[in-house]
C-alpha cells in the first residue's frame, strides 16, 4: 500500500484550500443567492458590507477536512491503480481506463469525510451578515452561526447527525467523474510533455497540468455543484423548497433555466487552475521527499 500518497495529498489539499477559498465563497454565493448577479458584483458586495474576512468565513473547518479527504482521494487513487496494474499481471502499465476509474473510486471514498464539513463551509460563506461593529448602532442582522463549531452542533440539534449529510448524493454525483476527470486529464498532460525514459515530470508539466486537470475536472462536475449547494442551503435560512435532488434539478430548471447549472463555472475555472497548480506541485514534491528516488514516477 502506498502510504506516502495520503501524506502528500493531504498537505496538497490543506495548501489547495488556503490558494482558493475567497474563490470559493464567491461561487457558493452566486450559486445560492439571487441578490448577486455575478463574479465581480459577488465580489464587490461582499468586500463593501463584510470586509475582507468575508471571503475567509468557514475557513479553518474546511482546512481540516479538505485535508483528509484529499488524502483519501490521493491515496485511495493511487491504491486503486496499483491494484488494477496486479489485476492486468505483474509490471502491467495501468490503462486510461485504469486512471478513470480509480479517479472515480477516489471521488465517490472521500464523501463520508468530506459532506459534514462541506455542508458547514456552505452555511457560513452563505451567511452575509456581518459581525463586525457588535452593536453599533446599526439595523444589522445578527448571523446565525457564530462559527465553524457553532454551526456544527447547530445543524446537528436541528436536523440531528444525518443533517451533516445533506446535499452527499449530489456531492458523490459531482465528485466521482470530477475527479474520474481531473486524474485522467492529469495523466494524460503529464504523459505528453514527458520525454521517453524520462521518470519525473518537470515542474513546468506538473503546473500545467495540475491548472488544466483542475478546470476540466470542474466542467464536468458544476451543475451537480449547483445542485449540491441549493439542497445543503435548503431550509437554513428561508422555508424548506425541494423534496430531494430530482424535484431541486427540475425546480430550478423550471424557474431559472438550464443555463442556472453553469452559472459559477467561470468561477470555478478561475479559481480551479491556482488551486491545482498548487495542489499537484505540493503533492508532487511530497511524493519524491517521501518515496525512494527509484521509486518516483507522476502518478
Amino acid at each position: 500500500m502506498h502510504f506516502a500518497d495520503f501524506l502528500a495529498g493531504s498537505v496538497g489539499g490543506a495548501c489547495g484550500v488556503a490558494v482558493g477559498y475567497p474563490f470559493d465563497t464567491v461561487k457558493v454565493r452566486i450559486q445560492t443567492q439571487k441578490q448577486f448577479s455575478g463574479i465581480w458584483q459577488c465580489f464587490v458586495k461582499t468586500l463593501e458590507k463584510e470586509g475582507v474576512h468575508g471571503f475567509f468565513k468557514g475557513m479553518s473547518l474546511p482546512v481540516t477536512t479538505v485535508s483528509m479527504t484529499s488524502s483519501v482521494v490521493f491515496g485511495t487513487y493511487r491504491n486503486c491503480l496499483q491494484c488494477l496494474s496486479q489485476f492486468h499481471g505483474l509490471g502491467a502499465p495501468n490503462t486510461k481506463l485504469d486512471v478513470f476509474l480509480s479517479g472515480l473510486a477516489g471521488g465517490v471514498a472521500q464523501i463520508s469525510v468530506m459532506s459534514p464539513g462541506d455542508i458547514v463551509k456552505v452555511r457560513l460563506q452563505c451567511q452575509t451578515e456581518s459581525v463586525r461593529g457588535g452593536g453599533g448602532g446599526t439595523n444589522l442582522a445578527t448571523p446565525k452561526y457564530r462559527g465553524p463549531v457553532h454551526c456544527l452542533v447547530s445543524i446537528v440539534c436541528e436536523d440531528g447527525p444525518r443533517g451533516l449529510y445533506k446535499g452527499a448524493l449530489p456531492l458523490a454525483l459531482r465528485d466521482g467523474p470530477s475527479f474520474a476527470t481531473y486524474f485522467l486529464t492529469y495523466q494524460t498532460l503529464c504523459e505528453w510533455q514527458t520525454p521517453a525514459g524520462q521518470k519525473e515530470t518537470e515542474w513546468t508539466a506538473v503546473l500545467l497540468a495540475g491548472g488544466v486537470a483542475g478546470m476540466a475536472g470542474w466542467s464536468v462536475g458544476t451543475p451537480m455543484d449547483v445542485i449540491k449547494a441549493r439542497l445543503q442551503m435548503d431550509g437554513a435560512r428561508e422555508q424548506k423548497r425541494y423534496r430531494g435532488l430530482v424535484h431541486c434539478v427540475t425546480e430550478t430548471v423550471r424557474v431559472e433555466g438550464s443555463t442556472v447549472f453553469f452559472k459559477s463555472l467561470g468561477i470555478n475555472c478561475l479559481r480551479a487552475f491556482p488551486v491545482n497548480m498548487v495542489v499537484f506541485a505540493v503533492y508532487e514534491l511530497a511524493v519524491r521527499v517521501l518515496r525512494k528516488p527509484e521509486t518516483v514516477t507522476h502518478i
